[in-house]
């Protein structure tokens, strides 16, 4: 009898522990207890596959195995960053409409250069630096989790965090208990006085555990033999750029020598993603994420897949071991979800904000058309030719963005042509080396360009924020430094991102259909039966939800 009882009593507490975490019922609809959002700064579509077979069951396997994958999304609009991937995921928008018109953009009334998340009216918590000087009041639109807290009368609980401010604050919106970032001077995850007016004592305890010297002091080198890594052949070549102390960019990476220089070292190596999800798992642990009678949501952007990419590009060891060991990485928060909120009681998606060329010498050596778009020179150019026909300078301010953005005040104080002047950069660029199309965007829909690419100049463009001329490059073509990659175009490598989903409410299976990065909060919002973001121009994909 007493065998029985003590044999009983482990299988009544898991049953007990079990009941206790159904998904919550609100107004008589059942929702998951959680809402975990995943960013995956930089990723590509093919990094799905391309260490497929390298991946653990865990991770990424375990989205594919056991979610849905869209197995083509697309980004709507040019151009690709930062920035505006995240705000486009959660608002279901474009920047025509939300706002958010680069990670930098020219207000056009007065030609000053606005930062996307940057508010002189707040100041930084946790740190003595200006980073937290930081806000989403640039942000135009809702987001799908400014309209969580909608729904429920501002009962849920939406917390964001980022290495980058830009990635925890966009997505967490404008309604957002909390977002975090990171702080390089000090190593600590810090926030601005739009959200609290000192951190939580759990955040001061977690920073006071300077993790991030931790990690840097264990180097950096391969998580398998080196030998093993696909992008092997060789470690040492000309397409990379190395860290500071270093001769090569090879490994191993002595990032324990880089810690005087201060703790920003950890934004490009694979620690920074590992470090991103401890600070997850603490808030989910000291905010209480999903153990609310409503559903939080919990926005998280890993961000060194983005500056290890730029610095050694796809091609490299360094890519291919930052992203095996964010699988581990992946595989390990899961399964702390599993234990903390209980499998099929959250919802989890996994996208990213853009995706990443090769190297344009690393293609041109391999024979593929390719090219180093030279913006800089090119605009000393333009503002050179303008001058000899207008007797002004720098009537162009920048090429930010592939977009020109004329000088206004120049423009009204000497009486020019605007029109002109505007028919002066198109004929300016056209033909000049790696310019597909360069476009007056007030004439895009009477221009040659193909359809396909007219839709996402008019997508990107903010009257208020954006150039008036786009210029689109040639496939392989991009503005970059001579190492590592960069992004910011319309083709594929750039626009096509990943897109996974995963447990409650989610159906297993995957569809080949376009999609695109504007459906992402629209899909949320079917699933949890609320409102979508109010600039959101996606379609939910009935095909993922249950």
């Amino acid at each position: 009898m007493k065998r029985s009882f003590f044999l009983l009593v482990p299988a009544f507490l898991a049953l007990a522990a079990s009941a206790q975490k159904k998904p919550v019922v609100n107004n008589g609809l059942p929702r998951p207890r959680l809402v975990v959002g995943l960013v995956v700064d930089q990723m590509r579509w093919d990094y799905l596959y391309r260490y497929y077979e390298r991946y653990g069951s865990t991770g990424f396997k375990r989205l594919l195995n056991e979610g849905f994958t869209c197995e083509n999304t697309l980004i709507d609009y040019v151009p690709t960053v930062t920035a505006i991937g995240h705000s486009t995921i959660y608002t279901g928008s474009v920047p025509a409409i939300h706002g958010i018109a680069g990670n930098d953009f020219i207000i056009q009334a007065t030609g000053k250069t606005m930062y996307c998340t940057e508010d002189s009216t707040v100041q930084s918590i946790g740190s003595a630096s200006v980073e937290g000087k930081m806000s989403p009041k640039n942000l135009l639109a809702s987001t799908i989790t400014d309209e969580l807290k909608l729904a429920t009368n501002f009962r849920s609980k939406v917390i964001g965090v980022a290495l980058k401010d830009r990635g925890g604050i966009l997505p967490a919106g404008h309604a957002a208990d909390a977002a975090y970032w990171y702080d390089d001077a000090s190593g600590n995850w810090i926030t601005s006085t739009y959200y609290m007016k000192q951190l939580p004592s759990w955040a001061t305890a977690f920073n006071a555990r300077k993790l991030p010297e931790t990690y840097l002091k264990q180097d950096w080198n391969t998580l398998y033999p080196i030998d093993s890594y696909l992008q092997s052949s060789p470690d040492n070549n000309s397409y990379e750029g190395k860290f500071s102390n270093s001769q090569t960019p090879t490994f191993p990476v002595k990032t324990s020598g880089l810690i005087g220089q201060g703790f920003g070292t950890i934004r490009s190596t694979p620690y920074g993603n590992t470090f991103t999800l401890d600070f997850a798992k603490a808030i989910m642990e000291n905010e209480k994420m999903g153990q609310d009678p409503v559903t939080d949501f919990l926005a998280v952007s890993l961000s060194s897949t983005d500056y290890v990419g730029h610095q050694f590009g796809p091609n490299s060891i360094e890519v291919e071991d930052t992203y095996l060991r964010l699988d581990r990485d992946l595989g390990d928060f899961f399964t702390y979800l599993d234990t903390k909120i209980g499998k099929g009681n959250y919802t989890v998606f996994l996208s990213a904000d853009h995706g990443a060329a090769h190297n344009p010498t690393f293609l041109t050596d391999n024979n593929l058309p390719a090219g180093s778009w030279p913006s800089a020179q090119l605009l000393t150019q333009l503002n050179a030719s303008l001058k000899a026909k207008y007797n002004t300078d720098k009537l162009v301010l920048s090429l930010l963005n592939y977009q020109a953005h004329l000088n206004y005040a120049a423009i009204a104080a000497n009486k020019l042509d605007e029109a002109a002047i505007r028919a002066d950069c198109v004929k300016f660029f056209q033909g000049k080396p790696g310019v597909a199309f360069a476009v007056d965007v007030k004439d895009v829909q009477s221009s040659s360009v193909p359809a396909y690419l007219r839709d996402m100049i008019v997508k990107g463009y903010n009257p208020e924020r954006s150039g008036v001329i786009q210029i689109m490059l040639k496939p392989g073509w991009f503005s970059s430094a001579r190492t590592g990659t960069s992004h910011g175009t319309w083709n594929p490598y750039d626009a096509h991102i990943p897109l996974l989903f995963m447990g409650w409410g989610i159906n297993h299976g995957k569809t080949n259909k376009t999609t695109h990065m504007t459906d992402i909060s629209a899909t949320l919002a079917a699933l949890l039966h609320i409102q979508m973001p109010n600039g959101c121009i996606g379609e939910p994909i009935t095909e993922v939800i249950k």
